[in-house]
């Protein structure tokens, strides 16, 4: 519960200042990139290791490409407290904030798993196409997991598409068994 409190109120004073700054699409893609170097179980260990906060906020953004003071002030903020695991949900909330902007509400969340991280441009286009099969807007929310080989999994709700390699070869072992 405190994290959902603490990320909404995160999200829309990043959002607010993200509106000052008039960047706030610019900033949602920056948020993505470090909710998804979130998922990298490497760098996630180093940042726990020794190491100041600059250092560790330096190694994040030099990983995300460069990032925004407002985006990397809210990291640095979770990784002192130890919580940046938490900032993919932040970025949710972000998006939230942005389509209530924009006008589009009841996004949808999908949760979108693939072997590789995906770019910002293949999940609007993924996004897009999902969302014209559901009829309403969907919001990707990308997880990185080597163990699924290659494909993509996507769960929107209750709703699971499996089309990773894994998932094939589990069916294939199955039928041959």
């Amino acid at each position: 519960m405190a994290i959902d409190i603490q990320a909404k109120d995160l999200a829309k004073g990043l959002f607010d200042a993200g509106m000052r700054d008039k960047q706030p699409s610019r900033w949602l893609g920056e948020m993505r990139r470090v909710a998804d170097l979130t998922m990298d179980d490497a760098l996630m260990a180093k940042m726990k290791r020794d190491g100041s906060v600059a250092e560790k906020s330096l190694l994040l953004s030099e990983r995300a490409g460069g990032l925004s003071p407002d985006v990397l002030g809210v990291a640095a903020h979770l990784i002192e407290k130890g919580n940046l695991g938490e900032f993919p949900y932040i970025a949710i909330e972000y998006q939230h904030c942005l389509d209530a902007h924009y006008g589009v509400s009841g996004a949808e969340v999908a949760e979108v798993t693939t072997a590789i991280a995906l770019d910002d441009e293949y999940k609007l286009v993924l996004g897009k196409k999902l969302g014209d099969i559901i009829g309403r807007p969907v919001v990707i929310k990308a997880k990185v997991d080597p163990s699924i080989v290659g494909g993509i999994r996507i769960r929107v709700g209750d709703k699971l598409i499996d089309g990773s390699l894994r998932h094939k070869l589990d069916m294939l072992s199955k039928e041959l068994l």
